[in-house]
């Protein structure tokens, strides 16, 4: 009987790893390997766990030991790169190692569901090769000189390095991601070595349009798809593929710079500066960051491209940290960035939302045949309602916010909690029954678009009307085919997508982020309007064909991030921007953690933050104050943080693990959690 001790790492709130006997009747049998997933009992359940050590002995008495239930055998093990991987990030942000390995492996393998793994080693197997001699007939666009010299740069070195492409909207990053991933595929190959490539894109709804690329461009290679929405035999095929180096592309969101890849050659991150790469739940990690360090550990490039990255990138960039390479003309033959204008809402008066020189513009484009965006980062009807009798607003009963109202479904519904109710007859408060809308969302604008041009096709797309799976893809192809004239939506429509016919842009109520507490918002707004400017006028076309252009309505037009909108000055912008946040004292000069606490009452989660801040002696570290958070309560539960900040990011780390382990002794009964490199304060 052959016999070994496996410790695993579980998904476990605890902060422990287990030991676990592993017995075989069989003396030849080989035995289980660091890497592999074993099922082993938890309390009263079977948990999937992964095997960190094989070892002969135990420090736990042999009768408190329990037995292995099953290895999975059926899988090479993860390579000891991917383990060190989730180790750094356990120990960055602050969570047990399985609460990294485990989630980010698909459902199917944490499971004791060996049929599932099965179907799909069967169905890899059975799968043909990609067609090796399409690859031929592949058009490749050529490549203008800054292109070029780009791809030169990333993929002509070897070793680690960051590149931070900085290229204006429709400059053809993506062509410089695949000419890259091309060369350094086929660099490998030469050598008689295996290749990957990880692409992550900021947002599910992005991984269509990609993908076709992808497809079409390399039609010898497998490529595979990594995100949360596809079904889970789909994705369990992906990452095995993945997993086995059968995939030599992997595209994915944020989830995917997790993957198992052990042949990893390249790394690009496509709109860098996106804050949907990082994670707002559970393990709170930067797909961004994390891609970084994963070149590094592996010494090989990674990309960051972004037609506006984030201060911290930039601040690299220009420290030598990072290299930049600048994309400064559009790709397509005679395309010119759009021609930005501002519409001063204190001279030209909207009552329902749109100016009249941005439906001028609007009209003028339809008589042309093309295609209009308008862009509107709020979905809804309308934010609120109420009554002008008494003053009654639609607050939600169980969040500190309002219930938004969705006029086509007749219903009021908190964007926090998910709450929902009818629209009231009349007021709760005095009976009034003229209750109005106030503000404008998505659809109270798609409304007001339809009565000025009934002739029009409008479309919308926002978080409601794309619910239903595939509908986003769908709506996104008939704006590609030309069967939208007037296309209206969030910031699901602002970046990525290549819209050939759109002519116009107009931002329709910008100003709000302008005044915000949080000190990133000017950066998001300044991306966001960057971003969706950038979708106008990328086809190119007849020299003498009418410019785009882009119309941002605001009451502050003098303000200095319109100005250099107006001169497509990223660069000033950022350099303005860096400087006040060295000023404020604000990242990327300081260091953050960011410690929330939930509770029933907000003199709870208080009284806990505050405990926190008198636990340990923190000298070189900033604790501000516990205070509620900005949306103090949600469903029902109140909501405070604490913040702490450090000049150095060692000495913040040093104090994180101490603190952490006096958190936990406390034993406090309320929820917390901890925020490393916060992006919502």
């Amino acid at each position: 009987m052959t016999r070994c001790i496996l410790t695993l790492a579980l998904d476990t709130p605890l902060d422990t790893e287990f030991d676990y006997r592993w017995t075989a009747a069989d003396p030849t049998a080989p035995l289980p390997a660091v890497g592999q997933f074993a099922l082993a009992p938890f309390g009263r359940r079977e948990v999937m766990g992964l095997i960190v050590a094989v070892k002969a002995d135990s420090d736990v008495d042999d009768d408190k030991l329990r037995d292995i239930i099953a290895v999975r055998s059926q899988l090479a093990p993860v390579s000891p790169e991917w383990i060190a991987l989730c180790r750094f990030a356990s120990d960055y942000y602050q969570r047990p190692l399985g609460e990294v390995a485990l989630p980010c492996v698909p459902k199917n393998l944490r499971t004791d569901n060996t049929t599932a793994l099965e179907r799909a080693l069967k169905k890899l197997a059975a799968a043909g090769q990609p067609d090796a001699a399409a690859a031929a007939a592949v058009l490749r666009p050529d490549l203008n000189p800054e292109q070029l010299a780009a791809v030169e740069a990333i993929a002509d070195r070897t070793g680690f390095h960051t590149h931070l492409l900085f290229g204006v909207t429709g400059s053809g990053k993506t062509e410089v991601y695949l000419h890259a991933a091309e060369r350094v595929i086929e660099r490998e190959r030469s050598h008689g070595r295996a290749a990957q490539v990880l692409i992550l894109v900021p947002e599910i709804n992005l991984t269509p349009q990609l993908e076709a690329n992808v497809r079409a461009r390399f039609p010898q290679l497998f490529v595979a798809t990594l995100h949360s929405q596809l079904a889970e035999g789909e994705r369990l095929r992906h990452w095995v593929a993945a997993h086995q180096g059968r995939a030599a592309i992997v595209l994915g969101t944020r989830l995917a710079v997790l993957a198992s890849m052990p042949d990893l050659k390249l790394i690009v991150v496509d709109e860098e500066h996106d804050p949907s790469y990082k994670q707002q739940e559970g393990l709170r990690y930067s797909a961004r960051d994390l891609a970084v360090w994963r070149a590094r550990q592996l010494g090989l490039p990674v990309v960051l491209g972004s037609a506006t990255p984030s201060v911290e990138s930039w601040q690299h960039a220009g420290s030598g940290r990072y290299r930049k390479l600048a994309l400064r003309q559009r790709a397509a033959a005679r395309a010119q960035l759009p021609r930005v204008g501002l519409i001063d809402m204190e001279v030209n008066k909207a009552p329902d939302g749109l100016s009249p020189p941005l439906v001028a513009a609007v009209r003028a484009r339809l008589e042309r045949g093309e295609q209009s965006l308008l862009f509107l980062n709020r979905r809804g009807y309308a934010p609120v309602m109420h009554c002008d009798a008494c003053g009654w607003i639609s607050n939600c009963r169980r969040c500190t916010a309002f219930m938004v109202l969705h006029k086509p479904e007749r219903r009021l519904r908190c964007h926090h909690c998910s709450l929902e109710m009818r629209i009231p007859h009349s007021c709760p408060t005095c009976g009034n029954v003229d209750l109005q809308p106030l503000g404008r969302g998505t659809q109270r604008v798609e409304e007001h678009l339809q009565t000025l041009f009934p002739e029009a096709r409008v479309l919308r797309i926002d978080a409601d009307s794309t619910r239903k799976k595939g509908s986003a893809q769908a709506a996104f192809d008939a704006v590609h085919r030309g069967d939208v004239d007037i296309l209206l939506g969030t910031q699901m429509v602002a970046k990525g997508h290549d819209f050939q016919r759109l002519t116009l842009v107009g931002a329709i109520n910008p100003d709000t982020a302008l005044f915000s507490q949080d000190y990133r918002a000017g950066e998001r707004l300044f991306a966001q309007l960057m971003q969706v400017a950038g979708r106008a006028g990328r086809a190119g076309g007849e020299a003498a064909a009418p410019p785009s252009e882009v119309l941002i309505q605001t009451r502050y037009p003098q303000h200095p991030l319109y100005r250099a909108l107006l001169a497509h000055d990223y660069e000033g912008f950022a350099q303005a921007t860096l400087a006040e946040r060295r000023a404020a004292g604000l990242p990327p000069f300081v260091y953050q953690a960011l410690l929330r606490a939930e509770a029933r009452e907000l003199a709870a989660a208080l009284d806990f933050l505050q405990q926190a801040r008198e636990l340990l002696p923190h000298e070189g570290i900033t604790i501000n104050d516990p205070v509620p958070m900005t949306i103090t309560r949600v469903a029902g539960i109140e909501r405070a943080q604490l913040l702490l900040e450090c000049a150095s990011r060692a000495r913040l780390q040093a104090f994180l693990p101490p603190w952490m382990q006096a958190l936990r002794a406390l034993k406090s009964r309320l929820r917390w959690s901890l925020e490393v490199d916060p992006v919502d304060i």
